[in-house]
């Protein structure tokens, strides 16, 4: 039956309630449309991929057209002009380890920010990781300040007591101002996490001149949206030689538009920021791999981590280890599966980095 036959007899009621009733009804047919699309990766993603197994050259020459539509998807703010000089302030200092914080204009009146931390007594210049916080976080919160939950675990901090130099930057940390320059990038064809991954290079280049650090010898080590920053930069910068995403991971296409009561699901979440141009197009999770292989990667992952539901988390990373060991490389890519929740797991992830940041790894 139709809401009525005579729309000028009805009453104001009446039209009132099928106006709201049929355009609930068309939300719902759009949001289920894109959605099967979304879901549909598996059968778009022949159309932008192809891979090369001969070689690991032939490899890299087949994805590097991937690598330049990542770029353009998240925006290309042009190169920096200028050498990398940055000023230096006190951060924190104890029998181990000597941190400052350190500032560097990356374009005219926009500047990067991070702490680099250096272990005392090093004998020569030591390998750095990349320290990457999450959103409503920080650096300090990588050296285990302002941490009550602990989630962090101090890691940055445990790193340098580990022998390893630090690079922690500091992002745009809050939901609603990342939301609001999103806005501002979009409307310019580029992307919040474009601007910072320059910012990250940048740092990389005052990393480059500071003594004691062996920048040949980089990995990059980030939780929740560090995780997420850490699978985009990791393809885009080829300095970093290995990474680690914590928390991060997961089936994309299900985590971006599929409400489910075993994990969190961002069109549900109020975050516009975190969305990407072309993302459910070409660069789910185990894809983002396939350019940062034949490099090292790990995914650190918490079963009570509600961030995921970890059975599709090891299946989306069964996707990703394939190209590694299809190149016959497969040590080089793991999951470190826990039983803890949305943190850092620092055990295995020291591990991975002193097998392959040691001084003649063959990576």
């Amino acid at each position: 039956m139709t809401f009525y036959d005579n729309a000028v007899e009805a009453s104001p009621e009446l039209i009132a309630r099928a106006v709201n009733d049929r355009q609930r009804l068309l939300r719902h047919e759009t949001e289920d449309f894109l959605r099967r699309l979304s879901l549909d990766y598996e059968q778009r993603r022949s159309d932008y991929w192809h891979h090369d197994y001969s070689s690991i050259e032939s490899y890299l020459a087949s994805v590097e057209d991937n690598r330049k539509r990542l770029q353009e998807a998240l925006g290309d703010f042009g190169p920096v002009t200028g050498p990398p000089e940055a000023e230096a302030e006190p951060f924190m200092e104890d029998d181990k380890t000597l941190a400052q914080w350190v500032t560097v204009e990356v374009y005219e009146g926009c500047f990067a920010r991070a702490v680099i931390g250096l272990p005392k007594g090093a004998n020569g210049p030591v390998p750095l990781v990349i320290c990457q916080h999450g959103i409503g976080s920080s650096p300090e919160r990588t050296f285990g300040l302002d941490d009550p939950s602990q989630v962090y675990h101090a890691y940055a901090r445990r790193l340098v007591e580990d022998g390893f130099a630090v690079l922690a930057p500091q992002h745009v940390t809050e939901g609603p101002p990342r939301a609001r320059l999103t806005w501002m990038c979009l409307m310019l064809g580029k992307t919040l996490w474009g601007l910072e991954i320059c910012k990250l290079k940048r740092l990389l280049d005052v990393a480059e001149t500071w003594d004691g650090i062996d920048t040949s010898r980089l990995g990059m080590w980030g939780i929740s949206l560090g995780g997420a920053y850490t699978q985009w930069a990791a393809p885009l910068e080829p300095r970093i030689r290995l990474a680690i995403s914590c928390a991060f991971f997961n089936d994309r296409p299900r985590k971006m538009v599929v409400d489910d009561p075993r994990h969190s699901c961002f069109l549900s979440a109020g975050e516009p920021h975190i969305f990407v141009p072309n993302w459910l197009t070409e660069f789910a999770d185990s894809d983002l791999v396939s350019l940062i292989c034949p490099r090292p990667f790990m995914s650190q992952t918490g079963k009570c981590d509600g961030i995921a539901w970890w059975p599709w988390v090891t299946a989306e990373f069964d996707k990703a280890k394939a190209h590694y060991e299809r190149l016959g490389i497969a040590e080089r890519c793991e999951l470190a599966l826990h039983d803890g929740g949305h943190e850092i797991h620092y055990e295995s992830g020291v591990a991975f980095l002193k097998k392959w940041l040691a001084e003649g790894a063959a990576i």
